[in-house]
């Protein structure tokens, strides 16, 4: 299956900074064809100053990739320097959240997968 999927922004995205940039890989009409156990499979992008809002997963849980860029990711109550080739997890349950810290674009990969 074969599809164009068109580009989405978010203003204030989970009540961030600025607006994400979202790049669907995989939408809703195309995830249960892969077992339904995915949710959102997306490629984001956050511009210098731009961030995505703290925000807790029910039900599912969050990776995030980086592929280029500096991000401040917030996991619950901690913080931490985020750059290409690192991942960060987030459980059902859980908080987090992201913030563009450097002066290039932030880009990463976001898988959200449900719980069982």
């Amino acid at each position: 299956m074969l599809q164009k999927l068109e580009k989405k922004i978010l203003e204030h995205a989970n009540g961030g900074k600025g607006h994400l940039i979202l790049e669907p890989i995989a939408t809703p009409d195309t995830l249960p064809a892969m077992g339904g156990h995915c949710r959102l499979y997306v490629k984001a992008t956050l511009e210098k100053g731009c961030s995505m809002g703290v925000h807790q997963h029910q039900g599912d849980g969050e990776i995030y990739y980086i592929l280029s860029g500096k991000g401040l990711y917030t996991d619950n109550d901690t913080t931490y320097e985020m750059g290409p080739g690192d991942a960060a997890f987030c459980k059902n349950g859980d908080r987090h959240g992201i913030e563009n810290i450097g002066d290039d674009d932030l880009v990463f990969m976001g898988l959200i997968i449900y719980d069982k």
